[in-house]
């Protein structure tokens, strides 16, 4: 089950790819909850979150606290999505359906493609749905009119920004659940380490002027994908003054994607007792 196997022809290689990104999105579909949950929640933070701060934050141009928040929530919802969906790793495991993927005659880069790109697709979905239903919500006085969203000139940049951010944030999910032995430890590490990254990233709060929060804020990598979905949702300069530069913000986002990325298809190629109980 272990042994190296040759390389896969290209028929060979996308056919698992395929089947197991179609079997996630299936489970997800299939699970009405769970579809409530990944749009309803987010949702519910965004307009009680923004109507209660709205009295007391000050935004760059003007903006309100609900304008700030929306490309957070986007994010969130990226985040949540992609990181939850490698749940399912673990209770394949548990349910031996990954011992018998593992034992199949594909390449273990396929089996790390297709876990990837179910994960991607759902997350990048849910945001765009996010994204353009949020600013609906003005017509019937949830949240304020926003100078900030989707355009027919920044759609194509969003959707790309959002695909570079569901790939790397379900790789990172994917390299957590791997090692995992039961779903409680995953959620141990997601209370411990997932929500205070995505805290720390300027979703939720600008960073702070100085002190050690600043610094911290700097170095969180998820910092940078927020930034640069706050670039290309914002209508003017002044929405995004202090942040990081889009340039910046894409070499660090693709560098800890390519991180994650190698490092799940490293955890999968090598050789593990979990995978054989």
């Amino acid at each position: 089950m272990s042994a190296v196997l040759p390389a896969a022809a290209p028929s060979t290689f996308w056919l698992p790819v395929y089947t197991l990104a179609a079997r996630e999105l299936v489970r997800f579909f299939r699970q009405r909850t769970r579809v409530v949950g990944a749009l309803g929640q987010p949702l519910i933070f965004w307009i009680l979150f923004g109507a209660g701060l709205q009295g007391s934050f000050r935004g760059p141009a003007g903006m309100s606290y609900q304008e700030y928040f929306f490309p957070g929530i986007a994010v969130m919802i990226v985040l949540f999505t992609a990181i939850f969906s490698t749940i399912s790793i673990i209770e394949d495991r548990r349910e031996g359906f990954l011992q018998g993927v593992l034992a199949a005659p594909v390449s273990r880069l396929a089996i790390v493609c297709g876990k990837l790109c179910g994960g991607a697709l759902l997350a990048m979905l849910q945001a765009v749905l996010f994204l353009v239903i949020g600013p609906l919500l003005a017509w019937i006085r949830l949240a304020p009119a926003m100078e900030t969203g989707l355009t027919a000139q920044n759609v194509a940049p969003v959707l790309l920004w959002l695909t570079l951010l569901a790939f790397t944030l379900t790789a990172l999910g994917y390299c957590i659940a791997w090692p995992m032995e039961s779903t409680h430890g995953f959620h141990a590490i997601m209370s411990v380490f997932l929500m205070p990254m995505w805290l720390l990233s300027g979703s939720f709060f600008p960073a702070a002027e100085s002190g050690w929060l600043a610094w911290v804020i700097r170095l969180n990598p998820l910092t940078y994908g927020v930034a640069g979905l706050r670039r290309w949702l914002a209508h003017s300069p002044e929405q995004v003054a202090g942040l990081p530069g889009l340039a910046l913000c894409i070499v660090v986002t693709l560098a800890f994607g390519a991180i994650c990325i190698a490092a799940a298809a490293w955890l999968t190629t090598r050789r593990s007792a979990l995978n054989v109980r």
